[in-house]
């Protein structure tokens, strides 16, 4: 790429300014502090726009720079969903019909925005499960049609557009900034950012970030041209993109200072620090930018009195997915960690093990079901800093106990909680609910282990001031089992602060947990 083409970027992103603004205002910069870091940071507000994402810009701007015969003829486009949103706000200022090619799989939030903000203006399609199979068919339509296609990415108007947020950045007053982080798709706003900001502070240094199994910029940096990706990682949907764009690949490869790659943990644990530091809930591909930024300070690599900015790009995310961003986010500089941990089998093995646990480690999942073994392997879910869990490997090298880090196993991330029934004698299942505070639950295993065996336990840490759990128990009698049933259903009322509800499960629930009716209802 020659200098003629950054100047004509830079020029384009220059004449955005006449035209987006008839749609939307200037989004804020706002600071954030962040514990244990001493650097100036900022975030670039976004998720404040008139769609909710920075992805109006361009596709205002490329469809306002068409005279009316094009727009006549119709928009086509392809997107999964911030783009989309984009097309469909312009498309109704513009007064002109626009066909959006959808994957089936766009988060609803997306598609019904879609429909909601261009409403008559605007035809989904749904087509495909991801964005590529989309375009394919949306390029197909647009031949037939005569249509106009807008390309969310790889077009220099709707860099041109995106261009108009570092606009925003330069003119804000509080620049320039040292380090600038950017989530990249497929690389229309790294490149436009990345021209603007360096044509004012050559000094800046702009990184682009993306999902460790969607990097397809990375790839195409490697390569030394586009190239697609065999598998695409859609958790960060709104940057789940197989191939760069060729212009964008162009611009980036020249402009960006470096590429960082985050995992999807990383970028949960980025939502909650903007959640707990700002009250912001960006969507996961919103967060990647401030990833990026705390995974190069967990890696040494930024000076503490830098100025950074960081994008925050869009906030449009399916509601059902908060529940798993908190499964996997961190607290603070604390993360998760799953153990299975081998403990023999024997009444009160387990909380014996529990108990000499440091005092520091949270415990925020239990899966245990008993199986046809000496060794019994329940796992556990921590949260804790890397200092506590090197006191953790401590305990555990002390009692000779090899734990394994199951914290990527499928089974464990869905839970699977696997146990024989048929081992159980005089079975017990019951529900409780205990005051989520250190010790608590620990508390509850204490009073009941001279009472019972367990074998099964199902707990996970849900935020709330109550926790829930699951309890599995088992008996010699029936007489032993009727009398633990009674010390637990008095413990609230004895207020020993460890129960606060406790109930067994119904007769139909006993019988799918255990494959047996229940001789006699204890309820």
């Amino acid at each position: 790429m020659n200098s003629l083409d950054q100047d004509r970027l830079f020029e384009e992103i220059l004449a955005a300014r006449e035209r987006v603004y008839a749609l939307g205002d200037v989004t804020p910069l706002q600071p954030l502090v962040l514990p244990g870091s001493s650097c100036e940071i900022w975030v670039k507000r976004e998720d404040l726009g008139p769609i909710k994402a920075y992805k109006w810009r361009g596709a205002y701007n490329a469809m306002a720079a068409l005279s009316a015969e094009q727009r006549s003829k119709g928009i086509v486009t392809a997107s999964a969903g911030n783009h989309a949103q984009g097309v469909a706000l312009a498309a109704k200022a513009l007064n002109c019909k626009a066909v959006i090619y959808m994957p089936r799989a766009t988060p609803e939030v997306k598609r019904s925005e879609v429909q909601r903000i261009g409403a008559e203006m605007v035809e989904i399609r749904l087509v495909g499960d991801t964005y590529d199979e989309a375009g394919d068919a949306a390029r197909d339509f647009r031949e037939q049609c005569d249509g106009v296609y807008v390309h969310p990415y790889d077009d220099v108007m709707v860099m041109g557009g995106q261009g108009t947020l570092a606009d925003e950045v330069v003119m804000s007053g509080h620049g320039p900034f040292d380090r600038v982080y950017v989530a990249i798709g497929g690389g229309g706003l790294a490149a436009a950012l990345s021209c603007w900001l360096k044509k004012y502070w050559p000094e800046v240094k702009i990184y682009g970030v993306e999902g460790v199994e969607q990097a397809s910029m990375a790839a195409a940096m490697k390569a030394g041209h586009p190239v697609s990706l065999d598998y695409v990682d859609v958790f960060c949907d709104g940057t789940a993109v197989r191939k760069a764009g060729t212009l964008t690949y162009a611009y980036c490869s020249k402009l960006l200072d470096g590429m960082v790659t985050v995992t999807n943990d990383e970028v949960c644990h980025s939502i909650r620090t903007l959640w707990e530091s700002s009250r912001i809930i960006p969507e996961p591909s919103g967060a990647m930018a401030l990833a990026g930024f705390q995974k190069h300070c967990d890696e040494g690599q930024v000076d503490p009195e830098e100025k950074v900015l960081c994008i925050v790009s869009g906030a449009n995310m399916d509601f059902a997915q908060l529940g798993a961003i908190a499964h996997r986010a961190g607290i603070g500089s604390k993360h998760r960690r799953f153990l299975r941990v081998p403990i023999p089998e024997g009444r009160g093995t387990l909380v014996d093990f529990l108990t000499q646990l440091p005092s520091e480690t949270s415990i925020i999942d239990l899966q245990y079901g008993r199986i046809d073994s000496a060794v019994q392997y329940p796992v556990l879910g921590l949260i804790g800093s890397d200092q506590e869990y090197d006191d953790l490997d401590g305990v555990l090298h002390q009692r000779g106990v090899s734990a394994s880090d199951v914290s990527r196993d499928e089974d464990v991330d869905y839970r699977i909680i696997n146990y024989a029934a048929e081992l159980f004698s005089f079975p017990l299942f019951i529900n409780i609910e205990f005051p989520e505070r250190a010790g608590a639950l620990l508390q509850f295993m204490m009073e009941v282990k001279d009472l019972a065996s367990l074998c099964y336990f199902n707990y996970a840490y849900s935020g709330e001031r109550v926790g829930r759990a699951l309890v599995g128990m088992e008996f010699e009698t029936e007489a032993a089992q009727k009398f633990c049933l009674e010390q637990i259903m008095a413990m609230p009322a004895s207020n020993t602060g460890c129960i606060r509800a406790a109930r067994e499960v119904s007769d139909e629930t006993f019988l799918r947990l255990t494959g047996k009716k229940r001789a006699v209802s204890n309820s």
